[in-house]
């Protein structure tokens, strides 16, 4: 397939001069096996790693087929996040740049649904949208679904595991028979095979298995590094080899909150993203970046899949992830388009299984290196600035100053005197103040420091317990102490976590508000990255499963019931 080209998938011209004029050469595997099945009506089952190409798979032969003399949707694109869905829409608007009239229109959660509804009233030949916001559209009947000649599962396995499973049910169930229908996925389980075979029509599989589930181009590294000590050594990295733009991944908002407060007091360029930023902030907040306005994004996950910015050069990897997968698509976030990247990770203590099992997943080293020291850092600046007064001085030097030279030189001070004066301003205005950190002494060992009890900040956050989770004691309401697991308590299973954003918080709003339980009825709670584990007590929980079996938590449907496991 090496020699196969854009015009041989039997694309329109329109679509050939698009392809042409964003300076693509020649598809994608993902591509070439996917679009002419398409081209041909059949249904596939494209399964294909992030980075591969798999938007444009889709994208381009549902371009081909809309009628644009027919102002009704006719394309409908499912993505797991509002991030992903802006990205793929945008991917739409570029690969039918020389389409006339076309209209592709995103909706997602956390806008406005009337102002949608007026666009989706305009006429969309292609709807790209999140699962839950769609089915409101169904519900409200902005959404025709009879007009759909084409359905996109976009990262399928994603959105099964965020709990969209009976929105995607829905949506596909309410389409006409006759439909085509793609399915996009990283991985198959189960629950997509379940899916397939409910929704499919004799599909045809498109598998691109890579080598390596990361990309090449990308050098991988990681510190062993307490957790005090994380913005001294991100800073030192930083002013050692100063990346274009860089992405900062944390595991929570408060670590990305933390975070960007250190690095901004420290004078470095830089931004956050994470759930509790509103819509329109988010989007402003990645246009800025996308623009090089600031040179330092923090971030959660939650814009892990939604970056789509060519010029990144790193990922630091603040918190290991918890999901080999999610640490993959983070470093996806750099080297692309051809381009060198490098992937950094800060580790401590137990976080070293995590890196072992991120190893295994992608089959690749990930090389320990020496965290650098502050002479090593201060030397880098002192060779910037060589070069900095170098450079002016092969330039015409502004004469004005000379008077000042001249008095100095009466006072007795010699040319090497000033000079070295002026080194030593230019440093410390250009420079940051450094710390000294443990990690510095010579006599410093991870495993003896990981005992030290006194270090409160390099324990983890209360109730976590390693790989397993967050795990919360819930307090007693009234005040009492933390109540420990006993024999009256049964484990809840609910079918959301960290993935989709839920917090202890809101399992007990729910709990207690909807699901009417006494006080003090929760115990801990352990949140994972796609499920949580609450204890109850066992009066009252077969009552909190049927009154919470329809809820929704976090806008989002879920399966809740006893723990299997427990």
């Amino acid at each position: 397939m090496t020699d196969t080209t854009f015009a041989d998938l039997g694309l329109s011209d329109d679509i050939l001069k698009a392809i042409d004029g964003l300076g693509y050469e020649s598809p994608s595997p993902i591509q070439a096996q996917a679009i002419p099945h398409i081209l041909q009506g059949k249904d596939i089952v494209g399964l294909s790693a992030t980075g591969s190409g798999k938007t444009a798979a889709f994208t381009l032969p549902a371009l081909q087929m809309i009628d644009l003399d027919q102002d009704v949707a006719q394309v409908l694109i499912l993505s797991p996040t509002r991030e992903l869905c802006m990205q793929v829409c945008e991917e739409v608007h570029r690969l039918g740049g020389k389409m006339k009239g076309l209209r592709a229109v995103p909706v997602y959660g956390g806008t406005p649904i009337d102002r949608q509804i007026m666009q989706l009233r305009k006429g969309a030949h292609i709807i790209v949208g999140t699962p839950g916001r769609l089915l409101d559209h169904l519900r409200r009947k902005t959404l025709k679904p009879s007009t759909i000649k084409l359905a996109i599962l976009d990262e399928a396995d994603r959105m099964l595991d965020m709990g969209f499973r009976e929105d995607m049910e829905d949506l596909l169930g309410a389409m006409q028979d006759d439909h085509q229908t793609l399915f996009f996925s990283a991985t198959m389980n189960k629950q997509v095979e379940k899916l397939i075979q409910r929704f499919g029509n004799e599909p045809q599989e498109v598998s691109i298995k890579g080598q390596t589930k990361t990309v090449s181009t990308v050098s991988q590294c990681y510190y062993e590094v307490r957790n005090r000590s994380k913005v001294e050594v991100l800073t030192r990295l930083l002013d050692l080899d100063t990346p274009r733009l860089a992405v900062i991944f944390c595991n929570t908002k408060r670590s990305v909150d933390e975070c960007t407060e250190a690095l901004t007091a420290r004078g470095y360029t830089a931004d956050k993203l994470h759930g509790d930023i509103g819509q329109q902030a988010r989007e402003r907040t990645t246009k800025r970046f996308r623009e090089g306005k600031f040179d330092l994004l923090i971030a959660t996950d939650v814009a892990a899949r939604g970056l789509d910015i060519d010029d990144v050069e790193a990922v630091f990897n603040y918190d290991i992830p918890q999901d080999p997968e999610d640490y993959v698509h983070r470093i996806g976030r750099t080297g692309r388009a051809g381009r060198e990247g490098r992937a950094v990770s800060f580790v401590f203590g137990r976080d070293i299984y995590r890196l072992q099992s991120i190893e295994r997943y992608t089959k690749q080293h990930i090389k320990r290196e020496k965290i650098p020291t502050q002479e090593q850092v201060e030397g880098v600046r002192a060779d910037q600035l060589f070069e900095l007064v170098q450079t002016r001085l092969e330039k015409e030097v502004n004469r004005s100053y000379r008077h000042y030279i001249d008095r100095l030189l009466d006072q007795g001070h010699t040319a090497t005197d000033i000079a070295a004066g002026v080194f030593e301003l230019l440093r410390e205005s250009l420079g940051r103040e450094g710390e000294s950190i443990a990690e510095d002494s010579p006599d410093y060992k991870p495993g003896k420091q990981k005992k030290d009890r006194k270090d409160r900040r390099d324990r983890p956050e209360r109730g976590e317990r390693g790989e397993r989770g967050e795990r919360f004691n819930k307090r007693d309401r009234k005040g009492g102490k933390d109540q420990p697991r006993d024999p009256n308590m049964v484990t809840i299973f609910i079918s959301l976590g960290k993935a989709a954003s839920v917090r202890p918080a809101d399992i007990l709003g729910m709990f207690y508000g909807e699901g009417g339980i006494p006080d003090a009825s929760v115990g801990r709670i352990q949140l994972f990255e796609r499920h949580s584990l609450v204890d109850v007590n066992k009066d009252c929980a077969d009552q909190l499963v049927d009154k919470l079996s329809n809820s929704k938590l976090r806008n989002q449907r879920f399966r809740i019931g006893l723990d299997r496991m427990g």
